[in-house]
């Protein structure tokens, strides 16, 4: 005579269970890549903010001294 522990309506309190817990594992690895989308965007905006502050930053004003160089220099480095 099979036990009652492994009769099939036994197993049947099993399964609401285990869609319970497959359900929550969805949602947390849903809520985890949109924290992860959301980060990436986050961090890809402010690198692009950053690139073009430093880009507007790094322009010479029309009042650099320029130097024209019309034959080479000799430079003499003896030690």
């Amino acid at each position: 005579m099979p036990s009652p522990a492994n009769s099939p309506a036994s197993h049947q309190g099993f399964w609401p269970s285990i869609i319970r817990t497959v359900l929550v594992e969805v949602f947390v690895l849903l809520v985890l890549s949109g924290a992860i989308v959301g980060y990436l965007k986050w961090s890809s905006d402010a690198a692009w903010a950053e690139f073009i502050a430093t880009g507007k930053l790094s322009a010479p004003g029309p009042t650099a001294p320029i130097q024209n160089v019309k034959g080479q220099a000799h430079c003499d480095r003896s030690a």
